[in-house]
Parts: C-alpha cells; structure tokens; sequence
C-alpha cells in the first residue's frame, strides 16, 4: 500500500497566501521526513480554497528540494493549458528528476478562469478528450502534429522526448481525476489509472473501478494492464489519540475554509451553482476516511482498499489549518499508520 499526501495550500480564514503555500512546501518536506510515498498537489485560480495556481510548478520546486518522494499534480486543469506546453513541462520533469513525477490532470470545472486565460467554455465542455489525446501523443511520439477541431499545427519534434530519459521509464504517468461515467470512460479507453475524489466513498469507488475495468476489457485493453491499474483514492486524514479529538479538530477548522473558498468559485456563464453545506460536508469527510487514533486510520484505509482494490492513498493532511499541526499529523501517519498497513 501507497500512501501520499494531498496538499491544497489552503488559506484558512485569518491566513494570509505565504502562510498557505508556507504550509504546503513544508508539509510535503515532512512528508518525505516521514517515510510517505508522494505529495499530490492541487491546483486553483483566484480562490482561497487553495492558493497553489500551478501544480506542475511547485511540483518542480519540491522534486528538487526532496529525493525519494513522488510528486504528483493533482490535478493540473487541462482545458486551461495548451496540452502541448504542459506535455513538455512533465517530460522536463519526469526526466531531471529521475522519474519520480506523476502527472495528473483533469477537466476542472466551468469557472472564469475559461475567461481570463481565453481557452473558453468550448475547452471544458468540448473539448476535453482532444486535449487529453493531444498530450498524450507527446508524451509518446517522437514527433507531433494535429488537425483537430481545437488544435491544428505542422508536425514539430518532442524534445525533450520522455523515452529519452536515463532512467529507461518510457514516460511520465498520467492520471485522470474521474468524477463522472463519461470520465470513467475517458480513463480506461487510455489505460490511465483514476484519480477518485475525497467526496464519494467506498462504496461509488468500488463501483467506478468496475465501470472502468468494464470499458477496458470492451475496448480491448491487455489483462495484464487492467489489473494493475493503480488508481488513487483522496481523502482526508487527521490523527489523534481520541477520535473525538480527530473529528473536533477539523470541525473547528474546516467549515470556515470551506465556506470562504467554495464561495469564491465564479462561474465563466453565470450558471447556478448548488453549494455544499460546509458544516455538512466536514461530517461527511470525517465519516469517510481515516480521523481518529492511528490503530483506527489504519483500519479504515486497509478497509477502503479491500472494498475498492485501491492501494494508492492521496490524503489531506492540512485539515487543521495550523503548520506545526499539520507536520505532526504527518509524522504520525508515518511513524504510527504506515507501519500496521505494510
């Protein structure tokens, strides 16, 4: 079992940005400190939810501060970048950092950044499968041209070419945030692995690995490739030596940050938006995933593994707002969880 950490740079109410990103490069740090398996970095515009605008940026910043650590997007917003220059800036990592960079990408949603940065609600409605399909040719061909609906342009070489890195991996791995059926089908008609949200639990995940693996085998993916597709699980972990304490530690905290980021979220057309009750969904979080005493959070994700098959974990560990809480509770997700899950 694999277990990371999810790092949104979150600005809680009272914070200012630097304390945020402050938090989030140190916490990944203490990550590998701790003897966890990678960091998955967020990425958000023009919102306090989380104040890290480019994952694949500070993605850069902490392969070169760590050395074991995988670093991950989690996700980089594809209809907002060019896939082309995306694809160049994973192959740049995925090679000087000796492989240890995972891409991952994901629709986004229908939010003004469509505007600011002129890609346009066509990219996030229509869009989608181009760009995916546009940057995984470059990170597999030598060469790449397109006469797409969006993207049209003369064949140019890949360099630098990820095939060409002296680690000998062909390529950086690309993982796609699922969310919905049409997504699930997106994923495993490429073969990548999913990244599945924090906000369902095991019981839709389960569910949407076997839609996968069913979309797989119809359009003929290899056996060998669907069962060990490593998907990701998000979640949520706080550890304390009282569950009680573990839940009243993130009610405190959360509810205002979500509130005040979820709140700041403009959609690009004016369309209705159906919020979440901060407070509501804090319980639900709490429910689902690993908050308590660290024999109980052990439990719970080697449970959410045997119900889902998923051994990859992607979990929030800033839930508490406060740095040098923060470090603790990923110390002792390494030091008190990881060694009972093996």
């Amino acid at each position: 079992m694999r277990v990371g950490s999810f790092v949104l740079a979150a600005q809680f109410p009272g914070q200012g940005q630097g304390e945020a990103l402050h938090r989030a490069v140190r916490s990944a740090e203490v990550a590998e400190e701790a003897g966890l398996d990678a960091v998955w970095l967020a990425e958000h515009h023009f919102v306090p939810y989380g104040t890290c605008p480019s994952a694949i940026t500070l993605a850069a910043l902490l392969l070169g501060r760590t050395r074991r650590l995988r670093v991950g997007t989690a996700v980089s917003v594809l209809p907002t970048v060019h896939p082309v220059a995306l694809g160049e800036q994973a192959a740049l990592l995925h090679m000087t950092s000796g492989g240890r960079f995972s891409l991952g990408v994901g629709r986004g949603g229908p939010w003004v950044d469509l505007e600011v940065f002129g890609s346009g609600l066509e990219a996030y409605e229509k869009a989608y499968p181009e760009s995916l399909d546009l940057l995984l040719r470059w990170l597999s061909e030598p060469s790449v041209g397109a006469d797409g609906d969006r993207f049209a342009f003369r064949e140019v070489a890949v360099v630098p070419r990820p095939s060409e890195s002296l680690t000998g991996a062909p390529g950086p791995e690309v993982v796609l945030a699922c969310t919905s059926p049409a997504s699930v089908r997106l994923a495993a008609e490429r073969g990548l692995p999913m990244l599945l949200g924090m906000h369902v639990g095991d019981e839709e995940k389960a569910e949407m690995i076997a839609l996968w693996r069913g979309h797989a085998r119809a359009c003929g993916r290899p056996a060998d490739e669907i069962l060990g597709a490593a998907h990701v699980s998000a979640g949520i972990c706080q550890i304390a030596d009282r569950r009680s304490e573990a839940a009243e530690t993130l009610l405190k905290a959360m509810p205002g940050w979500l509130k005040q980021g979820l709140d700041a979220h403009v959609t690009v057309d004016g369309r209705a938006r159906q919020m979440r009750d901060p407070l509501a969904y804090t319980e639900l979080l709490c429910g689902l995933h690993p908050v308590g005493t660290p024999r109980l959070c052990a439990d719970r994700l080697a449970a959410t593994s045997e119900r889902t098959g998923i051994n990859r974990f992607a979990l929030l560990v800033e839930g508490s707002g406060d740095l040098a809480a923060t470090e603790e509770n990923v110390r002792r997700l390494g030091a008190e969880v990881l060694p009972h899950l093996g």
